[in-house]
């Protein structure tokens, strides 16, 4: 993220003006600096068992230019944290406990993997695909913190898979060998439910 020019920028979340970021808004209060969003376990009950919290501008508007942000993932016994991307962030784990598995793969195909444990830590490079997974029987956490104040995430199956307006199948039929009918299964998969 760019340097600052202030002191603070409160991030003011309802101005209509667009800039690369938010706009600063004039009554900044210490609660615009403060968040409790980490201090709970989020819900894993969901298909991959793994919840991601956010601790960015969007959600402590006193980040904005500070170029730095956190989110806590928790995990279930299986839980994954699918193929993803941060477009505009370097990311490093710091595990709360619990044991992951996890790696990033270069722009060359190479992976770089480990299993870490409570009080370890791993560093995902700005833009590369990277995932974790809880391979235990117990549930895990992580706090992940960011050099941008909002670095953005594109999950790899759920872009290609369920973008508005759709890729073309036979788009994604030929990337991935295989039939249209079988891009058909996994889209439904990432339809929103009726």
């Amino acid at each position: 993220d760019p340097d600052s020019l202030q002191d603070i920028c409160v991030a003011d979340l309802n101005s209509t003006v667009k800039v690369n970021g938010f706009p600063c808004k004039s009554n900044a209060t210490a609660e615009d600096f403060f968040s409790n969003h980490l201090a709970t376990a989020g819900a894993t009950n969901n298909s991959y068992g793994s919840l991601v919290t956010p601790a960015n501008v969007e959600k402590l508007p006193g980040l904005n230019t500070l170029g730095v942000s956190l989110s806590r993932i928790d995990y279930a016994p299986g839980g994954l944290n699918p193929p993803h991307v941060h477009p505009r962030a370097t990311e490093i784990v710091f595990v709360l406990y619990g044991k992951l598995d996890v790696g990033f793969i270069t722009t060359a195909n190479a992976l770089f993997s480990k299993t870490i444990a409570a009080g370890e830590v791993f560093v995902f490079p700005k833009g590369l695909v990277h995932f974790q997974k809880n391979n235990g029987r117990k549930p895990a956490a992580v706090i992940s913190a960011f050099n941008s104040q909002l670095p953005g995430t594109q999950s790899i199956a759920a872009t290609l898979f369920s973008a508005a307006p759709p890729v073309p199948d036979d788009v994604l039929a030929k990337a991935f060998h295989i039939g249209d009918d079988e891009v058909e299964k996994i889209k439904a998969g990432f339809a929103p439910p009726k």
